[in-house]
């Protein structure tokens, strides 16, 4: 059975290195990119952690940083985008991904919270 997150996260984390590679090269920016990796990449990482949690609340915890790590990736591509970094074609796009990834984590973490309050 395929894992929808782990599919989408990853996806995701490789269209965040090609938007760094881009803006480290292009634009010539590291400081805002770096975040943006670190945030987006991170995603996919803590699903893949939360594959192998020790417990239904190691799984949770996991999930729960991975949420917060997709709301930051989603703060650095406002970031981006209002301050020209990324054009809003380059946003909305990545926005969409993003959001999606909220949607499945959120759900995911409620599911979780209301597996483990029975």
């Amino acid at each position: 059975m395929e894992n929808i997150i782990a599919t989408k996260s990853y996806a995701f984390a490789i269209r965040i290195v090609g938007v760094f590679r881009i803006l480290t090269e292009e634009k010539k920016d590291y400081v805002l990119s770096r975040q943006l990796l670190k945030s987006g990449t991170a995603i996919g990482a803590l699903v893949k952690e939360a594959e192998h949690a020790q417990s239904k609340s190691d799984f949770l915890n996991k999930m729960n940083i991975a949420l917060k790590e997709a709301n930051e990736t989603e703060y650095w591509l406002m970031l981006l985008k209002d301050t020209n970094y990324i054009s809003t074609e380059q946003y909305n796009s990545l926005v969409k991904d993003c959001k999606e990834l909220l949607k499945l984590l959120i759900s995911i973490v409620k599911t979780t919270k209301d597996a483990l309050k029975k």
